[in-house]
């Protein structure tokens, strides 16, 4: 990225329900005199002004007009800014031309997608483009994949200082959520299902784990698809809906790391269900519900904030070295995981990489690859987030 931009951060989506969030996070943070130098963007300035006041954002905080169907005003966007932050999505839909301006003159970019061929496209597409100009671009940046992806590098550094070698197997497990799924997230399901349809060359991208490792192809990995008792976790497991997204992201994040899980990295994410008979019979229901692709919520909508309060995580992974080598992490989580939480690591990622403009170079990036370390002290500060090894 060249030349001086106007403002540091922009929220592009300030008006809809995520964005609403972020930005209020982002005033409870950096208010109107702190060291970020932030702004909200939406299609109305009304609607902008509108929400501004509802939410006491000072009227310091300057308000831009930006409208996905006027390339122009999107354009002077992006030119104006060191980092956009996107919540509008589905990115299938709306994401494409942003992504592409932002490689064109340089600007950094963090979004919330987990639309694995959409990802897979823009790779493609804008890699040359963004090492070129310098474009920073981090998708993911929420509970799909921050928790997972940073889970699995913490795990690894561990590995690394105690055994000097990472571990050749992880398995990520959901111990606990509370928590409810967006109206967006349910309408990037919808959209994916729907483009699968008529594009079946799309289903190889969906079930493949390295779609998103430019050609690289690892060993075997477990599908994750199905019910199975895990004596190691004294545990059922169920198949859990995010690892579609989380287990790709996880291998490009090796892959962009220089493999420094090794290049023989096997890892999958299911959810805990308890033992015995009550957690294979939880197991197998898990399996069978279909209750998302029949979901009426539509984008914009989602929980209440006692809801969005209340809700929480806790991750486990669990990593085996090839000498039989055994170690154990915990990522826990405040607040509703797809809501709460979300709107404070998707700040976090984009105020890390404002303040790091050096961490990486242009490029198409994954959290963990993109900012690291850096990005969990920034998270257990401030999101809510906690790293920890378990005996």
């Amino acid at each position: 990225m060249t030349g001086k931009r106007e403002f540091g951060l922009v929220v592009y989506g300030a008006t809809g329900y995520t964005g609403r969030l972020v930005c209020e996070y982002l005033n409870q943070r950096y208010g109107v005199n702190g060291d970020v130098k932030w702004a909200m963007a939406g299609r109305s300035r009304a609607k902008l002004e509108q929400v501004r006041d509802e939410m006491g954002i000072p009227k310091g905080i300057p308000l831009v007009v930006a409208d996905a169907g006027n390339v122009e005003s999107v354009k002077s966007l992006v030119a104006q800014t060191q980092v956009i932050l996107t919540t509008v999505g589905p990115y299938q839909k709306y994401g494409s031309e942003l992504v592409g301006l932002c490689c064109e003159v340089g600007t950094d970019y963090v979004d919330l997608c987990g639309e694995p061929a959409w990802m897979h496209e823009m790779i493609a597409q804008y890699g040359a483009a963004a090492k070129a100009s310098g474009a920073r671009i981090v998708f993911s940046c929420g509970f799909d994949s921050v928790p997972f992806d940073l889970g699995v590098l913490f795990l690894q550094l561990a590995a690394l200082k105690k055994w000097g070698k990472p571990l050749a197997r992880v398995k990520g497990r959901v111990r606990a959520m509370k928590g409810t799924f967006s109206g967006g997230t349910l309408e990037s399901f919808r959209l994916t299902m729907k483009a699968a349809a008529q594009k079946p060359e799309l289903v190889k991208v969906l079930t493949d784990p390295f779609a998103l490792t430019e050609r690289f192809i690892g060993p075997e990995q477990p599908t994750g698809m199905a019910p199975i008792f895990e004596p190691d976790l004294n545990s059922w497991s169920a198949p859990f809906v995010m690892a579609t997204i989380n287990t790709k992201n996880i291998h490009r994040s090796n892959l962009l790391l220089a493999h420094r899980y090794g290049e023989n990295f096997v890892y999958d994410e299911m959810l805990l269900t308890g033992p015995g008979e009550k957690g294979e019979m939880t197991a197998k229901a898990v399996a069978a519900d279909k209750s998302m692709a029949k979901s009426p919520m539509q984008p914009g909508e989602g929980p209440t904030k006692e809801e969005r309060e209340t809700g929480f995580y806790d991750l486990l992974f669990v990593g085996r070295g090839e000498e039989g080598q055994v170690l154990k992490a915990c990522v826990k989580g405040d607040k509703d995981p797809g809501y709460g939480s979300t709107s404070k690591m998707i700040s976090e990622c984009a105020i890390a990489l404002l303040k790091n403009p050096a961490s990486v170079p242009g490029g198409l990036w994954t959290p963990a690859s993109a900012l690291g370390e850096r990005l969990i002290e920034r998270l257990e500060a401030h999101a809510g987030l906690t790293f920890s090894l378990e005996n």
